[in-house]
């Protein structure tokens, strides 16, 4: 019997692809003259691509682990930028960490584990024993280690003033924001998206829309039609309405924590480039580990394309769109399954048993996860070309066994290179590769498309009454705070 519902799942998912694959390899050409605008069309690619966890958790507020033991697991991973965003609490240094009373005891203390451990002004060991030391240039903290043979490791940058807002929302209305000084030990934010992005954006900093399905609960849809459908239109209006009057509201997280929460966040974002690529908006999709202990550190990242690893360069980049974001985990069934059925197909052998396994695990576990060895590097991009004239776009990358072209949210080409003039029909106002390899799965940046007949924008009006939410819940948590009723009872506790 078993065996029955596998085959049958196969053979489903290999009638879902044969449509694909005709379409693909029979798709009528027709010379369009498209214009694309490409994120990267600024970088060299002789420039490093400087590995980045932009969202992690310390003891500060809820993480298990401290500062230290953090960024060791961190640097021992090879993070070339690393971000501290507690909840509510800015990341002001690596040597010290002020606790906000009122934050720390609303989120609760795990575990009795309230210890908090910088890191020594003058640099220190590390739990290994060798020796870290911290050093201020070009403008940027950062954090390098010294081995028993005197070599130096990799130098990793803090990104400045990392900070998770919305500390005490209710419904995990959260935003991580870097490079300006707002919101330490601000309290509230239940689905109050606009203040802190707001108030970033007249100082200048980047924000982001973290782990957007947490919010809108499309984490607890099974199957990825039931999620972002007309019933959620709410959310992605106001999502979207924010992205438009905030430029510096950047995108959206859309591959965090394992992929658990944000399986259906891929789908989202195709959404959101449909409705918003038309008026020239990008929105840039970014991953994180969202790390609250060392044991989820390097499961979501992103690789940004820079000259030189400074904080200058890293907010360009992040402006720019001028980054991947690659994870170590897909959480989405039919994501897999297409991937899955792909490498079987057309893949070599140790594709195929990869797909094999893949299907097999999720015969068993429909919710069963993808989860790349740790030991094995992610797909590596080491160009993208945009032939402009020719209307193509290729890849240049190593250790890929599958990459798939999206447009208007479904998959309309497989391989390297794609010719937009052999998917008329297919193609909205942007397309994007996501490149899957044992290691993990990399995704770029969408590239907008500009044609005639293209998709036109469409204006939506958006009453956001988030404040009916928020009333009550934070109302009450601010009053408690300015009792300091919790400072009393941190101070009792820890």
């Amino acid at each position: 019997m078993e065996k029955t519902r596998k085959f049958i799942a196969i053979v489903c998912v290999v009638a879902m692809l044969a449509g694909v694959f005709s379409t693909v390899g029979f798709a009528a050409s027709e010379d369009i003259d498209y214009e694309i605008t490409n994120p990267y069309a600024n970088v060299d690619w002789s420039w490093d691509k400087y590995k980045a966890d932009l969202h992690t958790h310390t003891t500060a507020s809820d993480g298990d682990n401290t500062l230290k033991e953090m960024l060791e697991v961190n640097y021992d991973y090879g993070f070339d930028i690393y971000a501290v965003s507690d909840h509510g609490t800015t990341s002001y240094s690596w040597t010290h960490q002020e606790v906000i009373p009122a934050i720390k005891v609303f989120l609760g203390i795990k575990d009795g584990i309230s210890e908090i451990v910088a890191l020594e002004e003058g640099g220190g060991l590390t739990f290994d024993g060798d020796r870290y030391d911290l050093v201020t240039e070009n403008g940027g903290d950062y954090y390098y280690q010294t081995y028993e043979d005197g070599s130096q490791g990799q130098k990793m940058l803090r990104v400045p003033f990392a900070n998770e807002q919305n500390p005490t929302s209710l419904n995990n209305a959260h935003v991580n924001t870097w490079f300006v000084d707002y919101g330490h030990g601000v309290v509230g934010g239940t689905s109050d998206y606009e203040t802190p992005i707001k108030a970033v954006d007249e100082l200048g900093g980047l924000s982001v829309i973290n782990h957007p399905g947490e919010y809108t609960n499309a984490r607890d849809e099974e199957y990825t039609a039931d999620a972002y459908d007309e019933s959620y239109s709410y959310y992605i209006d106001k999502f979207e309405s924010l992205l438009l009057k905030y430029p510096s509201c950047i995108g959206i997280d859309m591959n965090s924590k394992g992929d658990s929460r944000t399986r259906f966040d891929r789908k989202l974002w195709d959404i959101m480039l449909m409705d918003l690529t038309p008026s020239g908006k990008n929105v840039l999709g970014i991953a994180t580990s969202d790390a609250h202990r060392v044991s989820a550190a390097y499961t979501g990242y992103t690789l940004m394309i820079m000259p030189e690893n400074t904080v200058d360069n890293l907010k360009n980049c992040m402006s720019a769109g001028e980054f991947l974001a690659a994870s170590k985990c897909i959480g989405n069934h039919e994501e897999l399954q297409e991937i899955a059925t792909y490498l079987i197909q057309n893949g070599d052998a140790d594709a195929a048993a990869i797909g094999q396994d893949i299907l097999d695990r999720q015969a068993e576990d429909y919710n069963a996860k993808y989860e790349a060895p740790l030991d094995v590097e992610a797909p590596e991009v080491n160009e993208i070309i945009v032939d402009d004239s020719a209307d193509k776009i290729s890849l240049d990358v190593d250790d890929d066994l599958c990459i798939r072209w999206i447009s208007n949210g479904k998959t309309i080409a497989y391989g390297d290179e794609i010719d937009l003039d052999e998917h008329s029909g297919e193609i909205g106002s942007y397309i994007r590769a996501e490149i899957f390899g044992e290691g993990g799965i990399v995704y770029t940046q969408a590239m907008l498309l500009d044609y005639e007949g293209a998709p036109e924008s469409e204006t939506k009006d958006t009453n956001d009454f988030w404040w009916v939410a928020s009333i009550i819940p934070d109302t009450l948590v601010k009053f408690l705070a300015s009792l300091e009723i919790f400072k009393y009872i941190w101070e009792t506790i820890k």
